[in-house]
C-alpha cells in the first residue's frame, strides 16, 4: 500500500471481542497496535505478553505514553459511557462496542456528546458489514420479493459456565443475552426491515436463575406494518443463531444448511444465512396453489469483523462516514428498552413513547 503510515490503535478491554480486534489491529497493514488498556491485567497476562506492546490501567495514561490514532473500545458495557466521551474530547476516532452503553440514557448522552463534537465514531455491530447482509437487503428490496409481510428469527445457544467465570459482569445487570446477543440481531432486523416501532416481550431467568434473563420472546411491528417474532437465549442447545449458521466466525461449529431467520414477502420468501429464495414466477398468480420457484442469491463471503475494520480506517482517514454512527447504536439501544419495558410492565410498548 505504498508509504501510507500506520495507524496507532490503543483496544480497551482485552476480553473476547476484545482479542479478535487486538489480532486484527496487529495484523492490519494500515494499522499498529500501540497499546492495550485494562485495569486488570492479572486477568489476562499470558495474553497481553505475547503481544509485547505497552499495558496501561486507563486510556488517559496510554494517551499520555502513546498519542493514539484512533481507540477501540471492548470493556464491558458499563465503561463505554465514559471511554467513549473520553475519546472523543480529545479527537480519538473511536469504535465502541456493541451495545453502544449500558443504558438508553447513557446511550443518549454519548450521541449527543457526539453530535457536539467532530471526532469520528461508530458502533462494532460487524454483522452489518457481512456481504451476507448486502445480498439479503438487495433481494428484499427487489420485485421478486415484494412488501415484508412477516419475519421470524432466533438466536438460541448453550453458554457455558467458563463464560460466565471469566466475566462475572454477564450475570448482573448490563449483561444478560438481550443486551449481549439480541442488540445484534435488532441491528440486523432494522437493517433489513425498517425500524422498529412496538414491541411486546416477555423473559424468564429459570434456567440459570441469574439476576438477568436467560431466555426472551418477542413481538415487533416494524414501520411498513409489516410483523415479526423473535426468539433468544443463552441458555438453549440449539444450533439456530447467526454464529452456528452464517460460518463468519470459526469459534464456533457451523451449520451450513441451517438457518436463523425467515423473511416472508408478499411475491416471495427468504430464508438466511443460507439465502434460499421462493418466488413466483413474473407471469405466474400468487397462490397458496401455486408452486414456488427456488433458488439462491449467490454471495461472496468475508469476515465482517475484518470488513468493519477496514471501513473504520477509511473513516478515521476522512473517506468514508460511519455505516454504523453512535446514533444508530442509540436507536438499537431504544428497541431494547422498549423490549425491557414490555417485559417489566407486560404490556405492549411504542418505540415513540420512549424517545
Amino acid at each position: 500500500r505504498g508509504c501510507i503510515v500506520r495507524l496507532k490503535f490503543v483496544v480497551s478491554g482485552p476480553g473476547l471481542i476484545g482479542r479478535k480486534h487486538i489480532e486484527l489491529v496487529a495484523s492490519h497493514p494500515d494499522c499498529s497496535l500501540a497499546a492495550v488498556v485494562t485495569p486488570h491485567p492479572q486477568s489476562s497476562q499470558e495474553f497481553l505478553d505475547s503481544l509485547e506492546v505497552p499495558v496501561f490501567a486507563d486510556l488517559e495514561s496510554a494517551r499520555s505514553a502513546v498519542d493514539p490514532d484512533a481507540a477501540i473500545i471492548s470493556a464491558p458495557n458499563e465503561f463505554h459511557l465514559q471511554q467513549g466521551k473520553y475519546c472523543i474530547e480529545n479527537a480519538i476516532p473511536v469504535l465502541v462496542e456493541k451495545p453502544v452503553t449500558s443504558t438508553l440514557a447513557e446511550a443518549k448522552e454519548l450521541a449527543a456528546f457526539a453530535r457536539s463534537h467532530d471526532t469520528p465514531c461508530m458502533v462494532g455491530h460487524h454483522r452489518t458489514h457481512s456481504p451476507l447482509l448486502r445480498t439479503a437487503k438487495e433481494f428484499l428490496e427487489s420485485p421478486s420479493f415484494g412488501d415484508l409481510v412477516a419475519v421470524f428469527g432466533s438466536a438460541l445457544y448453550l453458554k457455558p459456565e467458563s463464560y460466565f467465570a471469566a466475566g462475572p459482569w454477564r450475570r448482573e445487570a448490563g449483561g444478560g443475552p438481550i443486551l449481549i446477543n439480541l442488540i445484534h440481531d435488532v441491528g440486523i432486523l432494522t437493517e433489513l426491515c425498517g425500524d422498529i416501532v412496538e414491541v411486546a416481550a416477555m423473559d424468564s431467568n429459570s434456567r440459570r436463575g441469574f439476576v438477568v434473563e436467560d431466555t426472551a420472546a418477542i413481538c415487533m411491528r416494524f414501520s411498513s406494518g409489516a410483523l415479526g417474532t423473535f426468539v433468544v437465549s443463552d441458555a438453549a442447545a440449539s444450533s439456530k443463531s447467526w454464529e452456528m449458521t452464517s460460518g463468519e466466525n470459526p469459534s464456533f461449529p457451523n451449520y451450513p444448511a441451517e438457518d436463523c431467520y425467515h423473511f416472508s414477502g408478499t411475491r416471495g420468501s427468504m430464508d438466511f444465512p443460507t439465502l434460499t429464495t421462493r418466488t413466483y414466477g413474473t407471469d405466474q398468480e400468487g397462490s397458496w396453489l401455486n408452486r414456488f420457484e427456488t433458488g439462491r442469491c449467490p454471495v461472496t463471503r468475508a469476515d465482517p469483523l475484518l470488513a468493519q475494520l477496514d471501513h473504520f480506517v477509511e473513516v478515521i482517514r476522512g473517506r468514508a462516514q460511519p455505516l454504523v454512527p453512535i446514533e444508530k447504536g442509540r436507536q438499537y439501544m431504544l428497541a431494547v428498552e422498549a423490549i425491557r419495558r414490555s417485559i417489566s410492565t407486560g404490556r405492549t410498548v411504542r418505540l415513540d413513547d420512549i424517545g
